[in-house]
């Protein structure tokens, strides 16, 4: 049957539109799909941003957190440290340190120079080193100066950083540095008090450590002794100032010293402290505890007589006088002459039992137990002899350290109670002249005649060099040659002089050690205590008496040295 050209063109175009609709429904899939493909990658995009890079960036931060919590510093501040009128010694100041995390560092090679330019000390290689370590924290410089600070901003490095610490600083420099010591930058306490007291220091960070110190004495005792070193071309010294009641120690110093505010690290002969670390034998200020043992043993010692005209032998020693006198003398001759000989033959009175338990009496014999870690131990014969008796008498082969040496003199001088040195001003302290708690080591009449003799040496004797007018220095000197491989050297000498004033009634104690002084044009060639020591002690007595405004001494009830003649006279002497 044939079909109508009509019904042949409807056909046609039912079957064009049927391919439009197609095509359209497929331009819509496509474009839909686009739409859901765009929709994915901005949400991909915003989890990317959102929880992936936050979650790592994150976990950055708190890596750099941690790094920067656990680095290897104490920060925490220190308290203050004062003398007795609460000068300042020291402090803690805060600071801006400069750290890196090397990670995060973006030119280490460019950051590294510019640093080197900031900090000429530092060198480049160092800190180009520094910056490309692996961990996640490492210090490039510690305590920086604000001009500093604000340089290294100038860099922009994000992998620099600051952190806020304390310095220890010490505005008296190097005035009292073996006492007060010093403080590590990580305030770690490695000498002096500042070692002694560190976590005492660390736990009272708003209070203040007060010393017995007296600043101005401390300065007046450094400068005399230095100047001393330098007249006689010596290799050191050193020197304390205790109150002979209570043990406070007004002032301590060790020559050649430090100054702790420097950050550069001190030699061994600066760093080391002669007054309670370093012990010597200090030859005849011995023979202030040889006379006082003798005094304690018999009271009627003053009416004995020795002879010391001719050396005296024992076995193969012989024990000779530097100016004999070469005749029998008295006790207090003996003392005031300084004669070996005749203190000799009191040691071999006095017997080698007495004489040992009376110097461990004394403490001469132990490791003092002070505020301070430097600490010397004594040495002594070990077997002790008989001829070791004759030999300590007067002060050859038993070293102690001046600090020992000085507080055995203040008991024996301050009505004869013992005392232990202090560093550390307490209020509530008592001292003898009050509490009559302290330990005896010499009755009241020895003390008494002691003060006398160490008067004698003074007027009369071998410490004449150490007299200031008004103020009754009584005192002794000590002159001994340093032991080396091959016995000992007459060509090394260690002088000293200790004294405690006013005598008749005394209120202090000091010493004084120069340790290999030359002799010199002005001292006739000698370097002995009488032309090294003694005057320099009496120097700082001067000085001392007038910073703490001391009335001079005007007139005693009975002068040491008619106490001494009556004291003779009434023994048949």
């Amino acid at each position: 049957m044939k079909r109508h050209p009509l019904h042949r063109l409807s056909l046609s175009i039912m079957g064009n539109r049927s391919s439009a609709l197609e095509n359209a429904r497929a331009r819509l899939v496509i474009l839909s799909a686009a739409f859901v493909l765009a929709y994915l990658v901005v949400a991909v995009r915003l989890f990317d941003l959102m929880i992936l890079q936050g979650f790592f960036l994150q976990t950055d931060l708190e890596e750099k957190i941690s790094a920067y919590q656990s680095a290897p510093t104490h920060s925490e501040r220190r308290a203050d440290i004062l003398d007795r009128n609460d000068v300042l010694l020291a402090t803690s100041l805060k600071t801006s340190s400069l750290y890196a995390d090397p990670k995060l560092v973006v030119d280490p090679v460019g950051t590294a120079k510019k640093l080197s330019e900031i900090f000429p000390d530092e060198s480049y290689d160092v800190l180009l080193q520094k910056l490309q370590k692996k961990g996640r924290f490492v210090w490039l410089k510690r305590n920086l100066v604000p001009d500093d600070q604000s340089e290294i901003m100038k860099i922009g490095d994000p992998g620099l950083a600051f952190r806020e610490e304390y310095k220890r600083v010490y505005p008296q420099g190097e005035l009292a540095a073996h006492l007060v010591g010093y403080a590590t930058q990580d305030n770690k306490g490695m000498a002096g008090l500042e070692r002694g007291f560190d976590s005492l220091l660390t736990k009272i960070p708003e209070d203040s450590l007060r010393l017995t110190l007296d600043i101005r004495v401390q300065h007046a005792l450094r400068q005399e002794i230095a100047a001393t070193i330098d007249k006689f071309s010596a290799k050191a010294g050193t020197g304390i100032i205790m109150d002979i009641h209570s043990g406070e120690v007004l002032a301590m110093t060790s020559l050649p010293d430090f100054d702790p505010h420097l950050n550069t690290m001190p030699n061994d002969q600066q760093l080391f402290n002669r007054a309670t670390l370093g012990v010597y034998e200090l030859g005849s200020v011995f023979k202030i505890f040889t006379t006082a043992a003798l005094l304690e043993k018999d009271e009627n010692a003053l009416s004995q007589t020795f002879d010391a005209r001719e050396p005296l032998k024992r076995g193969r020693f012989t024990i000779k006088d530097y100016h004999a006198e070469k005749r029998i003398m008295t006790v207090p001759e003996v003392f005031m002459v300084s004669s070996n000989i005749g203190t000799a033959l009191m040691g071999e009175e006095l017997g080698t039992e007495n004489m040992k338990t009376f110097y461990k009496k004394l403490g001469l014999f132990d490791k003092p137990d002070i505020a301070l870690k430097e600490v010397g131990s004594p040495l002594y014969p070990r077997p002790w002899r008989d001829i070791n008796t004759l030999t300590a008498s007067y002060g050859h082969g038993v070293a102690v350290s001046p600090m020992q040496l000085i507080t055995a003199v203040s008991s024996v001088s301050n009505g004869g109670y013992k005392l232990k040195p202090s560093f550390v001003l307490n209020d509530d302290a008592v001292d003898t002249k009050n509490e009559k708690i302290f330990e005896r080591l010499v009755s009241e009449e020895t003390s008494k005649v002691m003060r006398g003799l160490l008067r004698l040496v003074v007027t009369d004797g071998t410490g004449k060099n150490a007299e200031v007018e008004g103020y009754e220095v009584g005192g002794k000197t000590g002159t001994a040659e340093k032991p080396g491989l091959k016995g000992y050297d007459k060509d090394k000498l260690i002088s000293s002089f200790v004294g405690v004033f006013p005598a008749s009634s005394p209120e202090y104690a000091i010493f004084v050690v120069i340790d290999e002084p030359n002799g010199i044009k002005e001292s006739y060639g000698y370097a002995t205590a009488g032309w090294t020591a003694a005057p320099t002690a009496g120097r700082v007595i001067q000085r001392m008496a007038t910073i703490l405004g001391m009335p001079p001494v005007e007139k005693t009830v009975e002068s040491v040295e008619k106490l001494l003649v009556s004291q003779e006279e009434g023994q048949g002497l």
